[in-house]
């Protein structure tokens, strides 16, 4: 089965808007056309089985002058809300020799009738009264270029319809867009749009996914679909406006009119916010570094316009969430590390509270928990620069906030299958309660793994002293690298900071390139080294507020046995300010370097 979504231009000239959605509504194809010929050639793959094809166009005409009793009929319904139709007749020059519309779903050989439930049918639909009622909308929303209206003003109206259609992949029944690329490349094209004529492209496809989606919408929901007129003067099929919804046309300036502006705004900011999530992707990463936390990745995304104009439409009991979309909606900017054990999530966390200003901090594994069951798990904070502790990042980041999720690779693992499922997927009833509890067994199965990975690595780290064995490792002694091997180091490490968590392999591999420099060729003499310290001294005069990696306790370790000399090395040359620092904790009445 397959739902087609045709926004049909009224001449062959002009682009008419193509778009399919599969039996699970997923969007496999949009794309614009011209004339018959290039639509009927597109779409005949489509529709030679099973289909529904929603055209917004007039499909019956019979009428000499005025409006159709279909059109009567739904504006009395919808003019109030700006969605009213306009009026076709035979008098137009368009509809003299029958409709374009009735003529394509003949060739395509559908059933036009209204009422029919036939495998291959089509429907005439109109996307303004449709958003309408799929959104509550108080009025339409204005992306039609009309006089007075600026580029700027309908691309952020374009991009909250964009944010809105996103967002049904959780409706019922959802449609999922994301997943195709031509979705997200017509939608990169909105947000970098320089012209108007840019918009009206775009703007044909994205109603065409609009009626791709009613005809789903239909075909799932009879029950929920008005048919205004008949097959004999022409029907329209509309999903019903809900009971009780109002029109906003008199109030341009209440909530609508701030989420509009606040769109606008954040359709304005993109290219900064963008900006901002590097830094901040750079920033986090290099407190991770610094505190030799071991860590899979660190990734960044400055969310979306239309994801952002789909969460500042969200209603609850008919109530918008956000009165003030701009400061309400907090991820604007999307941190997520990911780690390897549970220990530490809480070790990035502590960092990121010890580094950085904490807004917000929720354990989404522990309130699933406290509620007695097994889900989703994350460390969820919401953080900004701490102005006691300047950071080396430019202005970009002062005042804004981001939110970082941290969790280990099977929690992210699960969260990802978890949301492709629920959220971009179909879950037929019938199988929900299955599936809910086949999802709280993987979570319990993954939570039960991570607490076994974690006890290996605490069992290898509790394990006692290593002895490697650094005196011929079988190379021949031309092409020897005089470094001390990165395995070997983090083995030796593992055993001298038995507290201190495994740092990142690279991490290793660095600071041995350091110990060369500083002429420390093997772990004998490294361990001379470390044995002249008070490791107990050192702690305290550091007072670490969070678990530091292996690699920082020597690096703190080395800082504080050579001070200024240490700082000199060339492979420190980037980092000198922030062991300036350091050694100020250190050694306080001066570096005593060797």
């Amino acid at each position: 089965m397959h739902h087609v979504g045709i926004d049909l231009a009224w001449g062959d000239r002009r682009s008419t808007g193509l778009a399919v959605l599969d039996a699970e509504g997923r969007l496999v194809h949009v794309s614009a056309a011209t004339d018959d010929d290039s639509i009927i050639s597109t779409l005949r793959a489509f529709t030679e089985g099973r289909c529904v094809v929603a055209i917004d166009a007039p499909l019956v005409v019979t009428n000499p002058t005025g409006n159709r009793p279909a059109e009567a009929a739904l504006n009395r319904d919808f003019a109030r809300f700006h969605a009213g139709a306009h009026p076709t007749n035979t008098a137009r020059a368009e509809f003299q020799n029958g409709s374009r519309g009735g003529r394509l779903a003949q060739l395509l050989g559908l059933d036009l009738d209204p009422a029919s439930r036939g495998p291959r049918r089509a429907m005439e639909v109109y996307p303004h009264a449709a958003t309408v009622s799929l959104f509550r909308l108080g009025q339409t929303l204005k992306y039609k270029n009309k006089p007075g209206r600026t580029l700027s003003q309908l691309r952020s109206e374009l991009m909250r319809l964009v944010g809105l259609l996103e967002g049904l992949a959780a409706a019922d029944p959802s449609m999922r867009l994301v997943q195709l690329p031509a979705w997200t490349d017509l939608v990169s094209g909105v947000e970098q749009a320089q012209r108007k004529s840019d918009l009206r492209r775009a703007e044909d496809q994205v109603d065409a996914v609009v009626c791709a989606y009613v005809a789903m919408f239909a075909e799932r929901h009879p029950d929920r679909v008005t048919v205004y007129g008949d097959a004999a003067t022409g029907a329209i099929i509309t999903p019903t406006l809900p009971a009780g919804l109002e029109p906003s046309i008199e109030q341009p300036a209440g909530v609508e009119g701030a989420i509009r502006h606040a769109v606008q705004e954040y359709a304005a900011r993109q290219p900064e916010l963008r900006a901002a999530t590097e830094e901040y992707v750079a920033l986090v990463t290099g407190l991770l570094d610094d505190a030799g936390i071991n860590y899979l990745t660190v990734t960044g995304r400055a969310k979306t316009v239309a994801s952002f104009a789909g969460k500042a439409e969200r209603t609850d009991g008919g109530r918008h969430l956000y009165a003030d979309p701009l400061t309400e909606i907090t991820d604007q900017i999307g941190i997520r590390v990911i780690t390897y054990v549970h220990s530490d999530v809480a070790a990035v966390a502590d960092l990121l509270a010890d580094q950085l200003r904490v807004l917000d901090d929720r354990d989404m594994g522990q309130e699933t928990a406290s509620e007695g069951r097994f889900g989703y798990a994350s460390r969820h904070l919401l953080v900004t620069l701490d102005h006691d502790r300047p950071a080396s990042t430019s202005g970009l980041l002062a005042d804004r906030s981001a939110q970082v999720q941290v969790r280990t690779v099977l929690q992210h693992a699960w969260a990802e299958f978890e949301h492709d499922i629920r959220y971009k997927g179909t879950v037929p009833e019938e199988h929900g309660a299955d599936l809910d509890r086949r999802f709280s067994l993987a979570a319990g199965l993954l939570e039960l793994a991570d607490g076994e990975f974690s006890a290996i690595r605490d069992r290898l780290r509790q394990g006692g002293p290593a002895v490697v064995d650094d005196t011929d490792d079988g190379r021949d002694d031309g092409d020897a690298d005089p470094r001390i091997d990165a395995q070997d180091l983090a083995t030796f490490l593992a055993a001298q900071f038995v507290d201190a968590g495994w740092s990142r392999t690279d991490h290793y591999e660095w600071i041995s390139g350091l110990l060369l420099e500083l002429g420390i060729t093997s772990l004998d003499e490294l361990a001379g080294l470390l044995g002249t310290l008070d490791a107990a001294a050192l702690e305290s005069r550091m007072a670490y507020r969070y678990p530091p990696g292996a690699v920082r306790r020597l690096d703190d370790a080395l800082l504080a046995v050579f001070g200024s000399r240490y700082l000199d090395l060339h492979g420190n040359g980037h980092r000198e300010a922030l062991l300036r620092a350091r050694l100020d904790k250190l050694r306080p009445t001066g570096d005593g370097a060797r």
